[in-house]
């Protein structure tokens, strides 16, 4: 059976979100490493992405993604205890 376009592009931007998601658990270790303590770093990874999204997207856009963000944060997306069903 072949995939679709959908199914593709969906494939590719799963396959680069764990890329990148490599890239920061990388970036977070050399950090750590470096002694800068992990409040530090995430505060730092925040700021630095939502200057690059606004620069991308403009504030419109920024502000949709911390929307978005809020919804995932309080369905308990991000909590290092969730157990997915």
């Amino acid at each position: 059976m072949e995939a679709s376009l959908k199914e593709i592009d969906d494939m590719i931007v799963h396959e680069k979100m764990q890329a990148a998601w490599e890239s920061q658990t990388e970036a977070w270790a050399e950090g750590r490493a470096d002694g800068i303590e992990p409040e530090i770093i995430a505060e730092a990874a925040i700021c630095f992405a939502m200057q690059e999204t606004i620069r991308l997207h403009g504030e419109e856009g920024a502000e949709a993604l911390i929307e978005s963000l809020r919804e995932r944060i309080l369905s308990g997306e991000f909590s290092p205890n969730r157990t997915i069903q």
